[in-house]
């Protein structure tokens, strides 16, 4: 019995009950980057030119057949695909909206099926897995048909660049003049692997990557919907490590929720991702900075012990000279709140003291480190001496620094530096060479500073300078022209400027027909390139300080050098298969034959000969011939 007033508690309502119960435990977990997926062009981040494109163009009805997306992995292609085909089937159910718009306060008829990639009118193909021409003639078959519920039939093409060239080929028809009710939007990473056949036919957005600041804010406000606590440092290293990708900040964001298990904090984000503390590395890079190698070795180790990768420490240390670089030209970069404001502040006063060109020799040894480091069997002591080569760099001047601390010093350069000097290092020496040599060659004369093993210019006192070309306000006589006696000193001059297509040319495809010192005329053959007449010209001009007249004429002309070298080396290939000598070793080797002929060495003047030796009986000489 039950007591009146009380409601019975019956079987089939405890049942319903954990059956709510268990339906709402086993909902599956959506990650982060399909939870807040953008649905509308407002909610769409850092794409601010495509949105004002495409609404300018909803509003004017200039709405195209075709477009196509391309940008890097997570810009959200895709979603402003499906984005595209809900704007242009948006329908109310009391059916005010009548045609095409970017306004999508509510969702509409056709909405959620269209975000959810179900809807029969809204067909999406992944060109990875479908990359045939039959299936292509499918959607040609198909799009003929009018739309069943919707107002267009939209055909979204993912990776689109994955199709067969005969694919492409049969959408080319269709994607010109499709019926008015189907319109295509196509997406792809590799917009170069796109015939521009098809490209002509689109409109193309280019979608860019989401600046730090822009995904930061993005991340706050998923955080916070999340009711999760993270810091802004936090938000900062995953904002940089996604690299302008939304969804991959948006997974990466994820899991250092579920690995924080809590408030998410930079240093369990940094252990995460394997990244080194910034703090340490702007450390590291003051160490460098002033030469301190044996600060620098102890900050790398300390930082290798807790488990960073030394590669990471390098780019990490890459990444840093890049921002000093960009504050040093830019200071309002010192702003950008993408960096921890330790990063903004010392990086500024990085900028105030080093000079360009010495953050750019840092930066060209770390990107060469870096290579090294990748491919080497023992890291860390790779990085170790990409360390040691920026320490000793750190000191050294460039070139033309170098040249005027010479010129200022009376020939003699200082041998160390005070930073040297504090650290207890024998600093480098400079030599006349070394101060001579380009910019381009001088980081890599400083990898290999080391102390001096001779007398260095200041310790000798040597009055020795670099060959130098000082300026002069008299003037200089120009140097006279070269003249040419042959074609054959022609081919020679194009070999000495390294010229050597000119050179193979004029061997191969010019017949020679007259030679003069200034005018040449020849006849071409039918492989000789266009242009080599007109490049001939100003190059013999360029050479010889002087004009040249080249004419093609149609005379024979001789052979070309190159039939004639081979018409020589018959000959003498001939003479020497007829010696009686050559002919005995052929006739003892069956199957030998004479393959070069070559001679040891060129025979002297008759002249020199007679003056430098007695005469000698001409029965004890034979000439000498060498046959291979």
């Amino acid at each position: 019995m039950t007591e009146a007033g009380a409601s019975p508690s019956t079987p089939d309502s405890a049942a319903q009950a954990g059956l709510d119960s268990i339906t709402s435990a086993a909902k599956p977990y959506r990650v982060l980057a399909r939870k807040y997926r953008p649905s509308s062009f407002e909610d769409l981040i850092g794409q601010e030119a495509v949105v004002r494109t495409v609404s300018n163009a909803f509003e004017t009805g200039r709405i195209p057949q075709a477009w196509i997306l391309t940008g890097v992995r997570g810009v959200g292609k895709t979603t402003t695909a499906r984005i595209l085909a809900r704007a242009l089937n948006y329908e109310l159910p009391d059916g005010s909206v009548k045609g095409p718009t970017i306004h999508m306060p509510v969702l509409g008829t056709h909405c959620q099926a269209i975000m959810e990639s179900r809807h029969m009118d809204v067909l999406e193909m992944d060109a990875a897995s479908h990359t045939g021409v039959d299936d292509v003639r499918q959607i040609n078959d198909s799009v003929r048909y009018a739309p069943a519920s919707a107002r267009y039939k939209v055909y979204i093409i993912d990776e689109v660049h994955m199709l067969s060239t005969a694919a492409f080929n049969a959408f080319l028809k269709t994607l010109e003049e499709p019926p008015e009710h189907a319109k295509f939007v196509f997406a792809t990473t590799e917009i170069r692997k796109v015939p521009v056949t098809v490209l002509s036919r689109c409109q193309r957005f280019d979608l860019r990557r989401v600046e730090a600041d822009v995904l930061m804010k993005h991340l706050a406000n998923v955080a916070a919907k999340e009711g999760v606590g993270i810091e802004p440092e936090a938000l900062g290293i995953i904002a940089r490590a996604a690299e302008g990708s939304v969804r991959d900040s948006l997974s990466l964001l994820d899991q250092a929720i579920a690995h924080a298990a809590g408030e998410v904090r930079a240093d369990e984000v940094r252990q995460m991702l394997g990244l080194a503390d910034r703090t340490r590395v702007i450390d590291l890079f003051q160490h460098l900075a002033s030469g301190d190698i044996a600060a620098a070795f102890q900050e790398f180790r300390d930082q290798y012990d807790v488990g960073a990768d030394p590669v990471v420490v390098l780019s990490d240390l890459a990444e840093f000279v890049n921002f000093v670089t960009r504050v040093k030209v830019v200071p309002a970069t010192a702003d950008n709140v993408a960096f921890s404001e330790t990063e903004r502040l010392r990086a500024r006063d990085f900028a105030t003291k080093l000079s360009i060109r010495v953050l750019s020799r840092m930066w060209q040894m770390l990107l060469k480190g870096i290579a090294e480091t990748q491919t080497a069997t023992r890291p860390a002591a790779a990085a170790e001496m990409v360390l040691v080569r920026i320490a000793y760099a750190a000191d050294l001047p460039t070139p033309d620094e170098a040249i005027r601390m010479i010129e200022q010093n009376g020939g003699a350069a200082p041998v160390a530096s005070s930073s040297a000097a504090s650290r207890g290092a024998p600093a480098p020496a400079m030599s006349a060479s070394s101060i001579s040599s380009s910019s381009s060659s001088m980081s890599s004369s400083v990898m290999a500073a080391q102390p001096p093993r001779g007398p260095t210019l200041a310790a000798v006192g040597s009055p020795m300078r670099p060959q130098m070309a000082t300026p002069s306000s008299a003037p200089q006589d120009q140097p006279p022209a070269l003249r040419l006696a042959s074609f054959q000193e022609l081919v020679t001059l194009a070999g000495k400027n390294r010229d050597l297509m000119t050179k193979s040319a004029l061997e191969t495809d010019v017949r020679l027909v007259r030679f003069e010192d200034g005018r040449l005329e020849i006849a071409l053959e039918r492989s000789a390139p266009r242009a080599l007449v007109t490049d001939l010209g100003r190059k013999l001009e360029d050479w010889t300080g002087r004009r040249w007249t080249v004419v093609v004429s149609n005379e024979p002309g001789q052979p070309t050098l190159r039939e004639q070298n081979l018409r020589a080396k018959s000959e003498r290939e001939r003479a020497a298969e007829a010696d009686p000598r050559v002919q005995e070793v052929l006739a003892r080797f069956p199957g030998a034959k004479v393959v070069e002929v070559r001679k040891l060495a060129a025979e002297p003047p008759e002249s020199e000969v007679s003056s430098a030796v007695e005469p000698v009986d001409e029965s004890d000489s034979d000439d000498d011939l060498e046959a291979f």
